[in-house]
């Protein structure tokens, strides 16, 4: 019975970083239930799958993947007079360490000193590079930690932009339409990754963050993958 257990839901998308093309969509579990596309339209706090917009951001900045950081605890003064004590996720810390060490270990200490090194607002107006609303994504040092809101169609067509070399293609659900007879009605000629026109960040940059994406399935928290 619905009422007395969760009734889960969720959302998938999958697409060809090459052109945009969506191969698969999901917008929830059942359209007769819920009528809500989770996969285009549902808010959501990335959490750590933000990070590489973030080390993305640094890297544009300057900083490099050797770039040294601590990964120690960090108390953040606020406006009301109380403190923010984020935390690493396994509460455990270890010192300096690499911007690439602290992405393939998803340390939050390293995501938000680096967020801190470079600016929040920097951060903020570079992000809508990679297709995220920046009233979404307010310039406060959470950011660091995916705290904004973003559609998992958004997060796609942005780690597209890594996948690819560095273009954002745009995401387009339908191809061609044709009539009974077999007549093109429709047809899409999608923008495809190479064309200068939509790169939104060097290529130097997303070999950079590609590179330590692969360390985090390597020898940091993906191993598993």
């Amino acid at each position: 019975d619905r009422a007395d257990s969760p009734y889960l839901q969720g959302a998938f998308v999958a697409l060809d970083p090459r052109t945009g093309g969506v191969r698969a969509l999901v917008g929830g579990r059942d359209f007769d239930d819920s009528k809500f596309d989770r996969a285009t339209s549902a808010l959501r706090q990335p959490g750590s799958t933000f990070k590489p917009i973030v080390y993305a951001t640094a890297v544009q900045a300057g900083r490099g993947a050797d770039y040294m950081l601590d990964d120690a605890p960090i108390e953040v003064p606020q406006l009301d007079g109380s403190i923010w004590s984020p935390k690493n996720f396994d509460n455990t810390y270890e010192g300096p360490m690499s911007m690439r060490r602290g992405l393939s270990k998803s340390k939050n200490m390293i995501s938000i000193r680096i967020l801190d090194k470079i600016g929040p607002q920097y951060a903020q107006e570079y992000i809508t590079r990679f297709g995220f609303d920046p009233e979404k994504n307010p310039p406060y040092l959470t950011l660091a930690l995916g705290a904004g809101a973003v559609t998992p169609l958004q997060m796609a067509g942005a780690y597209a932009v890594f996948a690819n070399g560095g273009y954002k293609v745009n995401p387009y659900l339908i191809s061609k339409i044709t009539d009974n007879n077999g007549k093109t009605l429709f047809q899409v000629t999608p923008e495809k990754a190479g064309e200068e026109s939509l790169r939104v960040i060097d290529e130097r940059n997303a070999f950079l963050v590609d590179s330590m994406l692969k360390d985090v399935v390597k020898h940091g928290t993906a191993t598993r993958a």
